[in-house]
């Protein structure tokens, strides 16, 4: 039977460009939009041309695109003007683009109080300003802001503004679930019943995330006949944020009753980058991935209990709906206080190490990692702690250099300019082969002054760490009041792109951290193969 063709429609340089602290410089225009074209997606909305300096210079030139159609995104000409005589009109018109995605107002209630015009008013601008479009040569597209809200108050005004943009020649009618307050059975009954009028090839979904249910929403209206779903990446928007095609797309093409029934731009090879692409825009706003998002966060194919893990490693389709690799990630079995011998097997298997179920030195670990957690340690969110924790109890763990005393000061002190200001320093003093350094650095404040000092000179290791970056730094406080116990969590990442976590726990801020800093380093230079000396340490370990 032949699949229906369904459109991906990406708004996240324009609508994902609202979302709270969110501010997109060229470059990341330029470079995000490589990426949904490498995706597979569609269209890509590249933003409001003639609204900002940074839109207009971004639409001056059309991006190559191998794939999508480059949009642009405006209002139709304004009340009281004729669609020849409207400057921001002309200059949508103008715009290096493919297509016009312009935007009305379809519920009767907006028309009156924030346009102040008539409905039969609104309905001519949306008519002209189409018109106008196409015959640039333009394929347009009409967002029917606030639809769903406006068919609920007056069905048949917001049928008469869809209506209005087919007979028009837009290519599509999106319908805009603006306030994101619709629910998905409401959805697709109101889809349904405007696909009686407007074909549901040329029907569209723009869904907001208010009610958490912009990516059902967006199923729902596939179902009653909608073949054009608008969203962002990582659901980036205003307010709660646009429907995430970075879950709808592996629904549609991973899902039975999706797969068997649509067929969409991006292929199977496309969705296995899908993971990277997600966090790729995370690193360019400076965002940590969110561990949690469906299909591409790292718990999501996280398993921490003991029994879990030795049924997914048995069979994994009894705790996972898809293969992780499909999109690019990967499962993880956790290691923590809840694990059994399955979970550090698995992940020390995926470490290169393999032991015996019957292993003492398995049994061992285990133990240790139970006590650890019992002090507050989670190395369920910072692998790398874990693998050298295990390498070290295994006596695989070279010795790289030891920190012999370390001493961070902060200082509140009087300017040259007579301004009050905080002074950090750290001072740390490190033996490697024997041969004694000490390093010196001042910082924004303490953590930082640490980390600098410790990075200062590591001798022959130096050369091993020029790349290591800081990229994240996570402070947990337990038991309350001045003498509580503090867990540091801190991300690194690497020249190469690659991240890891390490943990540090005291009932000292910087101890804790200095823990975390010192794992972050050894493991840096286990994984770019340094040599070190044989562990003092290993005959305790046996």
């Amino acid at each position: 039977m032949t699949r229906a063709r369904l459109y991906l429609y990406d708004t996240t340089l324009r609508d994902g460009a609202q979302t709270t602290g969110v501010d997109f410089s060229l470059d990341n225009k330029r470079h995000i939009t490589a990426l949904l074209d490498a995706l597979g997606l569609d269209y890509i909305e590249g933003g409001y041309p003639g609204a900002n300096p940074l839109d207009t210079q971004f639409f001056a030139k059309k991006p190559r695109l191998e794939h999508a159609r480059f949009a642009a995104f405006g209002m139709i000409r304004r009340a009281g003007r004729s669609a020849s005589n409207d400057p921001g009109l002309a200059a949508l018109i103008e715009a290096e683009a493919d297509a016009i995605c312009f935007v009305a107002k379809a519920w009767d209630f907006h028309v009156r109080v924030a346009l102040g015009t008539t409905l039969e008013e609104n309905l001519e601008g949306i008519a002209q300003s189409l018109e106008a479009a196409r015959a640039k040569g333009r394929e347009t597209l009409l967002d029917c802001e606030h639809f769903f809200d406006g068919y609920k108050a007056n069905p048949a005004y917001a049928l008469d503004v869809a209506k209005t943009a087919y007979r028009s020649g837009a290519r599509w009618v999106v319908l805009c679930d603006t306030n994101g307050g619709t629910l998905p059975h409401e959805i697709e009954r109101i889809v349904a019943e405007v696909a009686q009028h407007v074909p549901g090839d040329n029907l569209g979904i723009h869904a907001h995330n208010d009610t958490e249910n912009a990516v059902a929403n967006s199923l729902a209206a596939v179902r009653a006949g909608a073949r054009q779903i608008q969203g962002t990446l990582n659901g980036l928007g205003e307010r709660c944020g646009n429907a995430n095609l970075v879950s709808i797309i592996p629904t549609l093409l991973l899902k039975k009753d999706y797969a068997e029934a649509f067929e969409i731009g991006v292929s199977r090879g496309q969705l296995a980058n899908l993971t990277k692409v997600s966090h790729t825009l995370d690193e360019l706003l400076n965002r940590a991935p969110d561990r949690h998002r469906p299909y591409v966060g790292a718990s999501a194919f996280a398993t921490k209990a003991g029994i879990h893990a030795s049924a997914v490693m048995k069979e994994p389709a009894t705790y996972e709906h898809v293969e992780p690799e499909s999109v690019g990630n990967r499962r993880r079995l956790l290691v923590s206080g809840y694990a059994g011998k399955s979970n550090i097997m698995a992940e020390l298997e995926r470490l290169g190490v393999s032991l015996e179920k019957d292993d003492p030195r398995l049994a061992r670990l285990l133990e240790e990692v139970k006590e650890k957690e019992a002090q507050l340690y989670a190395y369920e969110g910072a692998d790398a702690s874990f693998e050298l924790l295990a390498r070290r109890s295994l006596g695989t763990l070279p010795d790289y250099f030891e920190v012999e005393r370390f001493r961070v000061n902060a200082e509140r002190r009087h300017n040259a300019k007579g301004e009050l200001t905080t002074i950090s320093e750290a001072v740390v003093k490190i033996r490697i082969d024997g041969d004694v350094s000490i390093s010196v650095a001042e910082g924004n404040g303490p953590i930082n002054a640490l980390d600098l000092a410790l990075r200062k000179d590591l001798g022959k290791y130096q050369p091993f760490i020029e790349d290591l970056e800081l990229v994240d730094y996570r402070v947990r406080v337990f038991q309350g009041g001045t003498d509580a116990v503090t867990r540091v969590l801190i991300e690194f990442r690497d020249g190469s792109g690659e991240t890891w976590s390490t943990v540090g726990v005291s009932a000292n801020i910087i101890d804790a951290s200095f823990q975390a800093l010192t794992d972050a380093i050894n493991y840096k230079l286990l994984k770019a193969g340094a040599a070190g000396a044989e562990r003092k340490d290993l005959d305790r370990k046996k």
